[in-house]
This record gives C-alpha cells, structure tokens and sequence, in this order.
C-alpha cells in the first residue's frame, strides 16, 4: 500500500536531516536564475519561458537523488538541457492544458495540475520521452490519486505561511522540503503501481 502522507513528509525530512546546504543552495540557484531572468524587462521572460522545462526537469532529478539516497548535485539543475526539447514541450502543453480547463472552471483546472503534476518527474526518470507521452503517463499514474497529493500540498499550508512571514528566506528551505516530499510521493505511487502491473498477468508493467 502506498504510504500515509505524514509519512512520506517524516521521509523527506530524515532524508534532509544533517544535509540542508546543497539542497537550499540549489534551490537558491533555481531561485536566482527563474527570478532574475522575470526581472529583464521581454527578453528575460522570454528566456524564462523557454528554459523553465529543461530547469524544471533537473530540479526533479535532483529532488529524486534525495529520494533515493543517491549524490545530489546542484549541477544536475541542467540535466534537462540535453533533451531540451522535451522538456520545453511538456512545460507548454502541461501550461496550455491547465488553462484551458481553469477557464472552464476553477476546480478543472486544480484536478488537471494535479493530474499532470508527475510529468517532470517522469522525464527526470527518462529524458528522452516526448513531452505529449510524459503528459499522458502522468495522467495515467495520478488517476486515483489526486486527492492524496492534494491532501499532501495542503499539509505545507502552515510552511508557506512561515515563508511568507520571513519574507521569502524560509522557502529556501520549505522549497527543498516540498520538492523531496512529493518527489518520495511519484516514487512510491511509481512502485506500487509496477508492482500491482506485475502481479495482474497479462499487463506489461510502465516504464
């Protein structure tokens, strides 16, 4: 059975523990470079756009390293750019389709980010997929699991409100904690589900 969120939020911290510095210095970078391209009036939002899915990309390569005990590197925040393509198509369509449901309305919109809020995890796990196919199995995984990832975020209701309260400082840290806790959460959702595929005959397991 896939484990309770608290959990999964107790895991992320264990894994954080005695190991901040890389994690806050890389999502410092990440910080650093998303916002101070948004500060370069046109061409920077520009740059920003077209970067935001190969950087999205290696962030979640990196929030996985965490998960599985592995080298964390603030240098794999550009792990995306070889398959630059692929993430830039998976962060225009994952905008587009978000969009297009919320102008129907509010709660389409919630349930569709949440839907294909794996996909740059799944890209993190193989680089080479198009964006369309990172989509449609995020899609697939999070069916039935929705709810669970809501409940998740809205545990860092309270952290949010501290970063707010310190002025943004507080998410240098709150960042890498949500990153890692919902990275942990793809990660066993992804196990469960190869695991129920292969004990049903008949369906190839998804990788």
């Amino acid at each position: 059975m896939p484990m309770e969120n608290r959990d999964i939020m107790a895991f992320a911290i264990t894994r954080l523990r005695g190991k901040w510095g890389v994690p806050v210095a890389t999502f410092l970078v990440y910080l650093v470079i998303t916002f101070g391209l948004d500060l370069i009036p046109v061409i920077g939002w520009i740059g920003g756009f077209i970067i935001a899915g190969p950087l999205l990309v290696g962030l979640h390569v990196f929030a996985l390293s965490i998960v599985r005990n592995k080298e964390a590197k603030t240098g794999q925040l550009f792990d995306g750019f070889p398959f630059f393509a692929n993430g830039l198509v998976a962060y225009i369509l994952a905008l587009v389709f978000t969009c297009l449901w919320t102008l129907l309305l509010i709660v389409p919109g919630i349930m569709a980010g949440l839907s294909y809020s794996m996909t740059f995890f799944i890209l993190a796990d193989d680089m080479q997929l198009d964006g369309l196919e990172a989509i449609r199995r995020s899609k697939a995984m999070m069916y039935g699991h929705r709810w669970r990832l809501s409940c998740l975020l809205g545990r860092f209701t309270g952290w949010i409100l501290l970063g707010i309260f310190t002025l943004g400082i507080g998410f240098l840290w709150i960042g890498p904690y949500l990153m890692v806790s919902v990275a942990k959460f793809y990660e066993d959702i992804h196990i469960f589900e190869q695991s129920s595929r292969q004990r049903v005959p008949g369906i190839a397991p998804i990788t």
